[in-house]
């Protein structure tokens, strides 16, 4: 252990009586909290990866206040008693959640019991699902033009382009699109044959044109034989789009392309959106708001208006299930772009909305398609303005999704959740650097492990019990509604660490225990030939409710009857220190798993987040 301080207090924002004291711990990459009190040592891990800003404040009789803020939303009030060591704290903490190279990232460091790193890294491939949608075939190809990223420096090395598009058409369209980033497939209906395509805004100016930019977005329109005409999206707001035609930059002129029909979506810029999310968790961390107050602050910051108007784009360009195709772009084409091409996704093809599919998708659209996440999520020392919660909107956008079609995805909250979690805690390598150029050159495979692997062999922890393959809502397309009415405030997410604030159980987690419990009971009636068999009686296949599902079950298996080793799903982690915790001690999350309300821990301290270990 590099410092710590002793007689440090840790207050609770939601009940000041269950303030702790205890011994403040800074290693290379964690901090960790171990209160004084025994026989029962309770610890809170940080991850220095996970911190977004250390404050500061003025001293008072008490202590010195110390705050951490966290990327996964936790945040942390400390009282050090002198002030001295708060300075000495706050400076160490700066310097630790501030790294100046990708060397000094925990991923780098990070080594957990796994067999080969190969074959994790192998788990996922962008390439399998091409091959999955049928391709390549007599419309599309796979080219290597961009093979050594000299075409575009922030795209793949592998791309698939409509198959008459020949290599000084897909050149010169490059060199009239920004970031040399130019039309490339990212998802293709084979049922009808059109596709969803992406790119950067082209460079028209105020009247520029581009040959071999014209006769791309022909090739992509002739790639669809059943079409004759397809749109061209900008999701950028039309005056955001008209101001950078004054920088040679702008957006294509329907007078100058063949057949298109050009669309404008209006989704803000990367500091809109960050702005926004710091009102919204603003209110989010009121100590105790009225009503009032959290929902006139939850409205002014506009958050849930800009997912809904991520998700509406994403409905639009759903329209490829009518056998239209969509070229899609926004600025550079890497955030926005991103988000919209993969909700889209979504709703089209049930494979994104299973586990492996969601990883996928990420792992195309988001990774290998060159989405900043190290400027976006900060993992380095940078420019502030270059943060923004872009991958934070579209996994809340699925969470949406998922409020609205609960049987259609097989992944759950939780799932989100640690996948939000670990796309900034820098554990893992897959989210390191902007562009698959900058991994290769950082040799993340070599050197780094994969989270997607972690997350399979994890799986049981991330699946929904509501799913069902062959249920209506699993398959075809999904039809949301963005009334306002069906956004709700995420506080699974933006508030789990204050779970004081909120109810512990879960329905799912209910679902999931009575799962468990009525397997056991079959299993004890298979074995006693006294007892008839069980008999669900309805079809679960078609339950679109809770109730749905509840009701087949036995009559005495009640919510009440269920005690915390039914209840609680343990995490498998074997990096973890006390896998009984239920803390991830690697990636800074404390107890995500939600414990029954009737367990002995609750019952000891039912607002308790921390791992409880014994004193030494």
């Amino acid at each position: 252990l590099d410092h710590f301080v002793e007689n440090v207090k840790l207050l609770d924002r939601v009940s000041p009586r269950r303030s702790r004291v205890g011994t403040l711990y800074l290693t290379a990459t964690h901090s960790i909290f171990v209160e004084s009190l025994a026989p029962q040592r309770r610890e809170t891990w940080v991850l220095h990866s996970l911190v977004c800003c250390v404050e500061k404040q003025a001293s008072t009789e008490s202590g010195c206040p110390l705050l951490i803020h966290c990327k996964n939303f936790q945040v942390l009030h400390f009282s050090v008693p002198q002030e001295s060591d708060c300075l000495d704290v706050f400076l160490s903490l700066q310097r630790l959640s501030q790294p100046e190279k990708y060397e000094e990232l925990y991923c780098f460091s990070y080594k957990p019991n796994v067999p080969q790193r190969r074959q994790e890294w192998a788990f996922v491939d962008a390439r399998a699902d091409y091959r999955r949608m049928g391709l390549p075939n007599s419309q599309w190809k796979l080219s290597s033009v961009n093979r050594h990223y000299k075409v575009s420096e922030t795209y793949p090395a592998d791309l698939f382009v409509p198959y008459s598009a020949t290599p000084p058409v897909i050149v010169g369209s490059s060199k009239f699109r920004s970031r040399g980033r130019f039309p490339a497939l990212s998802y293709y209906c084979k049922d009808n044959h059109a596709a969803i395509c992406r790119s950067s805004q082209p460079l028209s100016g105020f009247s520029a044109r581009c040959l071999e930019d014209e006769q791309m977005l022909e090739a992509v329109l002739r790639s669809n034989p059943h079409s004759d005409f397809m749109y061209v999206v900008d999701t950028r707001p039309k005056l955001n789009a008209i101001a950078n035609r004054a920088a040679g930059k702008g957006y294509e002129n329907e007078d100058n392309y063949s057949d298109i029909k050009f669309q404008f979506l209006g989704i803000e810029n990367i500091h809109v959106m960050r702005n926004s999310q710091q009102k919204m968790l603003e209110v989010s961390e009121l100590r105790s708001p009225s009503m009032s107050d959290f929902l006139e602050g939850l409205e002014s910051s506009g958050w849930l208006k800009h997912i809904k108007a991520v998700l509406d784009a994403g409905i639009f360009i759903a329209k490829v299930k009518e056998g239209v195709s969509v070229l899609v772009h926004c600025a550079d084409g890497w955030d926005r772009t991103a988000q919209v091409c993969s909700v889209a996704s979504v709703l089209l093809d049930p494979f994104y909305r299973t586990l492996r599919g969601l990883m996928v998708l990420i792992e195309k659209d988001w990774i290998s398609f060159g989405h900043k996440f190290s400027h976006r999520c900060s993992h380095l020392d940078g420019d502030p303005k270059e943060v923004s919660p872009i991958i934070d909107q579209f996994l809340e956008c699925l969470w949406q999704l998922m409020e609205q079609f609960p049987c259609a995805f097989q992944y759950n909250e939780k799932f989100l959740i640690t996948v939000h979690n670990h796309v900034y805690s820098c554990q893992y390598g897959n989210f390191i650097g902007n562009c698959q150029r900058e991994r290769i050159e950082l040799q993340v495979h070599q050197k780094t492990h994969s989270l997607w692997s972690f997350l399979w062999t994890n799986r049981a922890d991330y699946i929904n019990p509501l799913y069902r393959p062959d249920h209506s809502q699993t398959q075809g397309l999904l039809r949301p509604s963005t009334a306002p009415y069906c956004f709700k405030f995420w506080r699974g997410l933006y508030n789990r660490f204050d779970q004081g604030m909120h109810p512990r159980q879960s329905v799912e987690d209910y679902l999931r225990a009575i799962q468990e419990e009525t397997q056991q009971l079959e299993d004890t009636a298979s074995s006693d030939k006294s007892l008839p068999p069980w008999d669900p009686g309805n079809n679960l296949a078609l339950a679109n409710t809770p109730q749905d599902y509840t009701s087949s079950f036995l009559p005495n298996s009640t919510p009440k009857d269920l005690d915390s080793s039914t209840a609680i799903l343990p995490p498998h982690d074997s990096s973890l220190k006390a896998e009984t915790s239920g803390s991830d001690q690697e990636s800074g999350i404390a107890d995500l798993s939600c414990r029954s309300p009737l367990s002995e821990e609750s019952a000891r301290d039912p607002d308790s987040d921390e791992a409880v270990y014994s004193a030494a």
